[in-house]
């Protein structure tokens, strides 16, 4: 240890001694910026492109930050190279009709990573779709994750007694409360998705609606994971990504008998099940 320590100082790091409390670290020393050679630049480029498509405007402005240091401390010829590159890419999202963002500022990703790794409670005003109406809620976050053009947090929420996933662009104003509570009691994120969502196989749903439902569900069918369609003369045929046979199910459970199941035949024995779930709670 002794020839570490007096090694760091003959390269020139400011290294003290206290007697009774041992080595310290000057005070206003700072390493060398970290170098990145151009293959890491472009890698990072890479990665600001998509922030600013995918992420929020809290992390948006961190990211462009972040970025500006790095070109900072980039050779001349390297800065070149990654200005040549950035006016070769663009990134595009799907162009489908988005919720209006009135009222909501779709800036609190950054906030939420930090109660997350603080593990701190949130205080949330949150947009619920169904009923269009506006809850205060108390939540106990476990992580977030990206799906269909949006940020999720999964969170206990404390008014529900429950798991819940909350689309973070429909968050009006978030807070953190001093108030912690313990990661160990929860489910983590990567259990919750695959109970929930099975993110990483997702699962093939090929439907027909009627033409006079399916011209209702325009925006919707998007959260949903829509692929593509195909006109079948009074109906049309739809192709859907999810994570969760079961939760796709409960959504189709709201056009009764307007949409028909092509594929696959177990979504039919879901379907079956949901609806004597539903006969038996109703016939009690």
């Amino acid at each position: 240890m002794y020839r570490d320590v007096k090694a760091l100082q003959e390269s020139g790091v400011p290294i003290g001694a206290e007697a009774g409390t041992g080595y310290y670290i000057v005070d206003g020393y700072h390493l060398p910026p970290v170098m990145f050679n151009k293959e890491e630049a472009a890698a990072l480029l890479t990665g600001e492109k998509l922030m600013a498509k995918f992420g929020d405007r809290s992390t948006d402005r961190l990211f462009t930050s972040a970025m500006q240091k790095i070109r900072a401390v980039l050779r001349n010829s390297d800065k070149d190279y990654l200005e040549s590159l950035e006016s070769s890419m663009e990134m595009f999202t799907h162009s489908h009709v988005q919720e209006p963002q009135q009222g909501f500022p779709n800036r609190f990703l950054s906030e939420i990573q930090q109660a997350v790794a603080m593990q701190k409670v949130i205080a949330m005003d949150y947009y619920t779709y169904h009923n269009s109406t506006v809850n205060r809620r108390e939540a106990e976050p476990i992580g977030i994750f990206h799906v269909g053009n949006s940020w999720h947090l999964i969170a206990y929420c404390r008014l529900r007694k429950d798991y819940r996933d909350f689309r973070i662009d429909r968050i009006k104003s978030l807070s953190l409360l001093d108030i912690n509570y313990k990661k160990s009691a929860h489910l983590t994120l990567r259990e919750y998705l695959d109970k929930n969502h099975n993110a990483e196989m997702p699962l093939e749903v090929k439907v027909r609606f009627k033409k006079e439902v399916a011209r209702y569900i325009q925006e919707r069918k998007y959260y949903m994971g829509f692929v593509e369609e195909k006109d079948c003369g009074s109906t049309v045929e739809m192709t859907f990504m999810t994570g969760s046979y079961n939760y796709f199910g409960q959504w189709l459970l709201m056009f009764t008998n307007e949409v028909e199941i092509m594929a696959p035949a177990s979504l039919q024995d879901i379907m079956r099940d949901l609806c004597r779930s539903v006969h038996d709670h109703y016939h009690k």
